[in-house]
């Protein structure tokens, strides 16, 4: 019977992310098969490390007192002692504290590692985080024993670091929405098909302030809502998005509820994708799923992901000219939505993505 360890989440069931939704996912898609599999889980509270068992998958919880970066590289050094004593495969997501993984390196276990995005890319950082996620990505890839990339364009940038067939390309999957409950739209004064939504972290590299003013600079007859943490009092670049909004943009919060968002995105005219750093994106991945028509920012990432039927914008200019000539467009937009469909079934199901890992786990298996 074959054990995989999953580290680098805040664990299993997801609350908190993408990596955490795969990591379910492949936990119980893996159990399902015979393995044993067992999910790192970081806890807010306690001081014992403690075991529990969540639909099969056996969860080892470590409490970490500390909050925010701190608690996580906290989190990820305890689990990583713990990890040492265990025998199996270990599958790492992220290569945030890669730094710690040397130890498993040094004592033969066997580890493969999931690169994720280019983190010390994105403008949010300063330099120190910049310096410390370049550090750790260089060291992902020395002592991983083999890399996960999820696009094309990440496995080229790896491939600049480590000889390519260190790495496997496999990318986020997503599900799929048929239907979605409409009467969730009704909390925010909503319409199907009357309204265009944004689902990000509100960072600059994200075209937060380019997209609302392109939606804000004329009347559209339309609504644009804008989902996220907002902090105007504190973060100056949330108070610049909001004070170029018109009256159409909607800011209702950072919303958790999974089905919620589905509705928002089911019953979308567009789902607008802004980021212009990382790889394959599980919310750009959630909207094929959902059949949404794309407005994306127009680079390598984006255009791999949704395909040709996506419209693309470079500016503030450009995407203002987007929304003028297919907010009135259903043909333009149902042809968009069917592209989208299409694209999700090509490569990116959960089905097919499962199967790749766990393929990927058996050559690997020590």
């Amino acid at each position: 019977m074959k054990s995989l360890f999953i580290l680098g989440t805040r664990g299993v069931p997801a609350q908190h992310g993408g990596f955490e939704t795969f990591a379910e996912k492949l936990s119980l898609y893996l159990v399902a098969k015979g393995w044993v599999v067992t999910v790192y889980c970081q806890e807010d509270s306690g001081t014992e490390t403690f075991e529990s068992e969540w639909r099969g998958v056996r969860r080892v919880h470590i409490p970490v007192s500390r909050t925010g970066a701190a608690g996580t590289v906290i989190f990820d050094w305890k689990a990583t002692c713990h990890a040492l004593s265990q025998q199996g495969l270990f599958l790492t997501l992220g290569y945030n504290t890669a730094v710690f993984n040397l130890m498993q390196r040094a004592k033969g276990q066997t580890n493969v590692i999931n690169m994720d995005g280019i983190e010390w890319r994105r403008d949010k950082w300063g330099v120190i985080a910049k310096t410390w996620f370049w550090l750790n990505e260089r060291m992902g890839c020395w002592v991983g024993n083999h890399l996960v990339a999820d696009h094309p364009q990440i496995k080229n940038h790896l491939a600049t670091r480590v000889r390519d067939s260190k790495i496997t390309m496999i990318p986020y999957g997503g599900d799929e929405v048929l239907g979605a409950d409409e009467t969730a739209l009704a909390a925010y004064g909503l319409k199907p098909g009357h309204f265009s939504v944004i689902i990000a972290r509100p960072e600059p590299e994200n075209s937060f302030l380019e997209m609302v003013c392109a939606f804000s600079k004329t009347p559209r007859d339309h609504q644009l809502v804008v989902l996220g943490n907002f902090q105007p009092e504190q973060n100056t670049f949330h108070r610049q998005v909001m004070e170029a909004a018109s009256a159409e943009v909607i800011f209702p919060g950072a919303i958790y509820d999974v089905q919620v968002v589905q509705s928002l995105r089911f019953f979308s005219r567009f789902y607008l994708h802004g980021h212009r750093v990382g790889g394959t994106n599980p919310s750009l991945v959630e909207a094929l799923g959902a059949g949404c028509a794309v407005i994306a920012h127009d680079n390598h990432f984006n255009r791999w992901v949704v395909g040709d039927k996506a419209a693309y914008f470079q500016d503030e200019a450009s995407c203002s000219a987007l929304f003028d000539r297919l907010l009135a467009d259903d043909v333009a937009v149902n042809n968009m939505k069917a592209g989208s469909t299409a694209r999700f079934h090509e490569r990116f199901t959960w089905p097919q993505i499962l199967n790749e890992y766990e393929q990927l786990l058996i050559s690997w298996y020590p």
